[in-house]
């Protein structure tokens, strides 16, 4: 079977693979943490968070694809499998059953806090061995930041 060879030297190219992975991981669980938040809300305020926590499924989910299709464009194989996600995912879970739309929107807000965190340091990572990767994670982390600012508001 025939590969991509990668435009970026072997350093740049591990450096950026590891940034391009770890935020793969971060997106596939913040579409799962969010639809499971989304599927169990209930509270006063149901009917807004339900809705804006398809925002975020759906942010994470278009740039989950622009990631893994980043990590194949320079000959770097993403890994999305649920194994690989549920062994190496920094986000907290949520607790299982109904949960309070306060709760709801307190945890998206922290999830969001810590992902933002762990995407800025990628962009720095990024900035000499890939700027174009780092272009694409500036985008995404500029995503980010826009929902923890529209979440942090109704805490």
């Amino acid at each position: 079977m025939a590969t991509v060879k990668s435009p970026l030297n072997d350093e740049a190219r591990k450096i950026t693979a590891e940034a391009l992975q770890g935020a793969l991981i971060d997106l596939i669980d913040l579409s799962l943490f969010a639809k499971q938040a989304h599927w169990n809300l209930n509270g006063r305020n149901f009917k807004i968070v339900h809705e804006h926590l398809d925002e975020v499924v759906e942010l994470a989910r278009t740039y989950t694809d622009e990631v893994a299709e980043r990590a194949i464009a320079l000959g770097i194989n993403p890994d999305g499998r649920v194994r690989t996600v549920a062994d190496r995912t920094r986000i907290p879970q949520l607790e299982p059953g109904y949960v309070a739309d306060d709760k709801v929107v307190a945890a998206v807000t922290d999830v969001l806090a810590q992902m933002i965190e762990r995407f800025r340091e990628r962009v720095r990572a990024t900035d000499e061995p890939d700027p174009v990767t780092q272009d694409l994670l500036i985008q995404a982390t500029r995503e980010l930041e826009k929902q923890h600012w529209m979440f942090q508001a109704q805490v």
